[in-house]
């Protein structure tokens, strides 16, 4: 009855089926195809009288027919306007048996009594393939930026290590400045973050080294070692920001191998406090046992220097000049404990629980440089080799962080 309706309006069918840019299918309750546009007919290879009377699953590939069923039931059962395939890939199939991506919205509508339901199909085969092209894109991105990164690196490693050649050190600052400009345009979210951490200590070592020039007397000794010691103190807060960045994208990658290694603690100690004296504040000391027998450790020693520069540096960038420092190390049998504890800012109460969470910073920081990324690179490290870290922190009064490891002696 119902093919005959349609067959009997064909004309005025025609007239709105051909109207669309859309392939249009009609089904009856059964799933009985009765009628059919021209493009629709085109996108799956048919003739109008190979289709009409035909069930539905002629136009669906093998693997979904099965399920199709009962989603066209629960359909029927609950009718309404909707797009086909929340969350999932729809296919269809031609003539010839080839399988191609598709969009399709229900439109249910009854005649005499009678339920029918007209799909509006959509062939999304080059939008899968430019999704695809864009993926690709991403990851030529992705690996570009990998490069420029590590570029980076090397060069403000190289630049630090030549610091007192002035006219090296402006040549260094100047590559990473177009390396910085390059990474802009590599990914503009990364740079974003990171820009105004780079801009600040950059113009700082230019000015420092430009001044530094200036005074070529010996008696003027005193104001050139005063601006090399900020070029230093600036570079050394650069290295500190491209490692945090380097180990968030090992990390976020997968990519990252921990190599354990026997070595001792006291020259560990010794490169962490030689390293962080750089950057003291005027006034500030760091408090810790320089006399502590020798202990040998099985850890991975470029990571445990990170995790406790970067707690010691946190220490020095929120605590006020003419302030200490306390470096505590306790090491046991089976755990090693460090302590670091300040008389800095300390962490307002209600910013206590997002402090490990990645780019969070603590209200009361916010006009001080960082990324927000170390406390929560430090706490994945801690965690992938077994140790943990917690806090206690009281708002202008100070932080203490503690962190426990195995100590895996040997």
């Amino acid at each position: 009855m119902a093919l005959e309706f349609f067959r009997e309006n064909e004309q005025i069918f025609n007239t709105l089926f051909e109207a669309a840019s859309e392939g249009v299918i009609v089904v009856n309750s059964q799933q009985t195809i009765v009628t059919a546009n021209q493009a629709a007919l085109i996108m799956f290879g048919y003739n109008k009288e190979e289709l009409l009377g035909e069930h539905l699953n002629i136009l669906i590939p093998v693997r979904y027919k099965s399920n199709h069923h009962q989603h066209f039931d629960r359909f029927m059962k609950d009718s309404e306007k909707r797009q086909m395939g929340h969350g999932r890939d729809l296919f269809g199939v031609k003539k010839d048996g080839t399988q191609f991506p598709v969009e399709a919205g229900l439109n249910p509508f009854q005649v005499d009594g009678e339920r029918f339901v007209m799909s509006l199909i959509v062939d999304i085969t080059i939008r899968k393939e430019n999704q695809q092209r864009i993926r690709e894109l991403n990851a030529e991105l992705e690996d570009k930026i990998k490069i420029r990164t590590q570029e980076l690196r090397n060069t403000v490693d190289d630049l630090e290590k030549e610091i007192t050649k002035r006219k090296e050190a402006e040549k260094r600052i100047k590559l990473a400045l177009k390396q910085e400009k390059e990474l802009n345009e590599l990914k503009t979210k990364f740079l974003s973050l990171v820009s105004h951490e780079f801009k600040t200590p950059l113009s700082g070592i230019l000015t420092s080294a430009t001044l530094a020039e200036k005074y070529t007397q010996t008696e003027q000794q005193e104001k050139r070692t005063k601006h090399l010691t900020t070029i230093k103190n600036k570079v050394h807060y650069l290295n500190n920001i491209l490692n945090d960045f380097l180990s968030l994208e090992r990390l976020e990658s997968g990519n990252v191998n921990y190599k354990y290694t026997a070595f001792s603690l006291n020259k560990l100690i010794n490169e962490v406090i030689y390293n962080a004296n750089v950057t003291l504040k005027y006034g500030q000391e760091i408090e810790y046992d320089s006399e502590m027998g020798d202990v040998t450790l099985y850890q991975d020693e470029k990571i445990l220097e990170l995790i406790l520069s970067n707690l010691i540096g946190n220490s020095i960038k929120y605590s006020p000049e003419d302030s200490t420092i306390y470096f505590r190390i306790f090491p046991t049998e089976e755990k090693i404990i460090f302590e670091v504890e300040d008389e800095g800012m300390g962490i307002p109460e209600k910013d206590q629980k997002h402090i490990f969470t990645r780019y969070f910073r603590a209200e009361n920081a916010l006009l001080n440089q960082g990324t927000g990324i170390g406390l929560n690179i430090v706490k994945v490290h801690l965690e992938n080799m077994g140790g943990n870290i917690k806090f206690e922190s009281i708002e202008n009064k100070g932080t203490k962080f503690t962190v426990t490891l195995p100590s895996q002696n040997r």
